[in-house]
């Protein structure tokens, strides 16, 4: 998220990561630049006009770059040449102040879901079915109830299903920049996971690395 209001900022971020989604915020170019070089998003929200510049200009470095990651535009310029300035450069989205936080949102998660390889909408592991556009889980054919964090994890680790998928990477995914590593953080949810998901135990530790989601019974559970 790059804004330079930071109330606005600190709302946005807040509704997202409300959602389940792990945010990092920033308010300026230099600041987005950083952060976009040391790790990998399925989204970027960019307020138009910053201090540091406009960032149709840097949007469009990172396109002739061969940056391909989802931009939203977020913006009060709302002339249809500005909306075609921010598509021409490659913008995903544009969304025109003051919005619908709901409708951001919703922009958001369409636009991750984009990102990188086309997702299934339902996928299914063993008896476990999870269906990533209703942000539904079912088992044996039984709702769950996730918290949205509890739903992020699972979809990483059904999306790799088979895979160990890293300690580093789940944190990176769905928790944000303000998470500490050290922390038992992933370890508590996935435990919270393994406890509604009941038996047999999907969810199995690979030692040293992270965890892995498939219909096997070897491995801790």
């Amino acid at each position: 998220m790059v804004e330079d209001d930071g109330d606005l900022r600190f709302a946005v971020s807040a509704a997202l990561r409300s959602e389940g989604l792990a945010v990092d915020e920033v308010a300026d170019l230099p600041a987005a630049d950083e952060a976009l070089f040391v790790t990998g998003y399925d989204c970027v929200v960019f307020d138009r006009t910053l201090p540091s510049g406009d960032a149709i200009d840097y949007v469009d470095k990172l396109r002739r770059a061969g940056r391909t990651v989802p931009v939203l535009f977020l913006t009060a310029r709302d002339t249809v040449a500005d909306r075609v300035a921010g598509f021409a450069v490659g913008g995903d989205d544009y969304l025109v102040k003051p919005f619908a936080v709901p409708e951001l949102v919703a922009r958001v998660h369409n636009l991750c879901r984009r990102s990188g390889a086309a997702r299934p909408p339902v996928r299914r592991i063993a008896d476990l079915e999870i269906d990533t556009a209703r942000r539904q889980v079912h088992r044996g054919g039984v709702l769950l109830i996730l918290t949205r964090k509890e739903f992020a994890v699972l979809e990483l680790l059904a999306a790799r299903a088979d895979q160990a998928v890293p300690r580093a990477e789940l944190i990176e995914k769905c928790w944000d920049e303000m998470a500490e590593p050290s922390s038992n953080v992933v370890e508590v949810l996935v435990s919270q996971l393994r406890r509604k998901l009941g038996d047999p135990p999907l969810i199995h530790t690979v030692r040293g690395v992270g965890y892995r989601l498939a219909p096997l019974t070897t491995g801790r559970a």
